[in-house]
């Protein structure tokens, strides 16, 4: 399998996953600005590159594509949509609340930081569901 790169795109701050062979091996959340720079560590001819389809995916596609000479096709939309409630979700599985906000729902919290790197997971994971199926 490829390398796949999920970016869950941003005006201010971005998602970013990183899959080699259906395995995670990187996740963090980045300012915009230094998105490219980070891609540009883990691209290679044999990556995948899947983006969110929502806030300034457009744009940053045009900007993927001059910055790396690929073609439109090359770069799959995936639906974001729900994304960041389900990464909320999966933040507090992970990191479940202490003390007396153990005792709150968590849908009545928000996380302590942001979560767009769990977006690019959640995006990852409905492009495998799509092309493995499950």
């Amino acid at each position: 399998m490829e390398r796949i790169i999920a970016l869950d795109p941003g005006r201010q701050k971005c998602g970013m996953a990183v899959f080699d062979d259906g395995s995670l091996v990187h996740k963090r959340v980045l300012a915009t600005g230094e998105l490219k720079s980070e891609v540009l560590q883990w691209y290679n001819e044999h990556s995948q590159l899947l983006v969110g389809d929502r806030t300034g995916s457009k744009n940053f596609i045009s900007e993927l594509r001059e910055m790396f000479g690929i073609m439109k096709e090359d770069i799959i939309l995936v639906d974001e949509h729900r994304t960041t409630l389900e990464a909320r979700t999966r933040y507090w599985q992970e990191h479940p609340p202490k003390g007396w906000r153990r005792w709150l729902p968590t849908t009545m919290q928000e996380p302590p930081e942001p979560v767009d790197d769990y977006v690019a997971v959640i995006l990852a994971e409905r492009y495998f569901r799509q092309v493995i199926g499950g």
